[in-house]
Parts: C-alpha cells; sequence; structure tokens
C-alpha cells in the first residue's frame, strides 16, 4: 500500500507531498519515477513551455524556441506557402488556403 512521502523540489528546493492518491494515479499511468518538482514548479514549468511556440502547441515544439518555418510555392495557386518542413519537391506543397479548400482524407 502506499504511504504520504515527502519529497524535495529540484527548482526551488522546498519540500512537497506526493501523497497516496497521486501515488496511484502515477502506477496507474505506469510512470516509475517520483515526480522531481512541487505543484507549483510543475505549473510553471508547463506554462513556460506553452507560451512561446506556434499555432499548435503540442509535440516538440515549444520549449522557448519557435518554430523554422520553410517559404515555397503553391503548388495550387502559385502564391507564396509557408511550411513547416523544408519541401524536397517530389510532392505538391500548398499555401494555408489552398489546403484548406482540398479534401480531408482522415
Amino acid at each position: 500500500m502506499y504511504t504520504d512521502e515527502t519529497l524535495t523540489c529540484v527548482d526551488c528546493g522546498r519540500q512537497f507531498t506526493f501523497t497516496t492518491g497521486e501515488q496511484e494515479f502515477f502506477a496507474s499511468k505506469g510512470f516509475t519515477n517520483k515526480p522531481s518538482r512541487c505543484t507549483d514548479c510543475r505549473a510553471a514549468r508547463k506554462s513556460g513551455r506553452s507560451g512561446g511556440g506556434s499555432a499548435g502547441g503540442g509535440g516538440g515544439e515549444g520549449y522557448g524556441r519557435q518554430r523554422e518555418m520553410f517559404t515555397a510555392t503553391c503548388s495550387q495557386c502559385g502564391g507564396v506557402a509557408e511550411v513547416p518542413f523544408q519541401p524536397r519537391g517530389d510532392k505538391p506543397v500548398y499555401c494555408r488556403d489552398c489546403f484548406a479548400q482540398r479534401p480531408s482524407y482522415r
């Protein structure tokens, strides 16, 4: 069974309680490591992560750096297209408007 544990935050050095409920939650998710940050520092780190990236807000972006964008010519209208990948030339590239008009294949 679980018992409350007192841990020390690696960011601020304050002690915080890793409750039995949190331990059960961690175990249910398959997490094997204990939290290293208190609730306040976890929240501050999370808000800092999601605040600086471009639209999309997930995956590996964020972390304080802007997503690199590349310029290409739209295959449909011939206008300028900004895309988050380096076009190789073997597949069509569309601007935002033309891409939005294409049928979805999901």
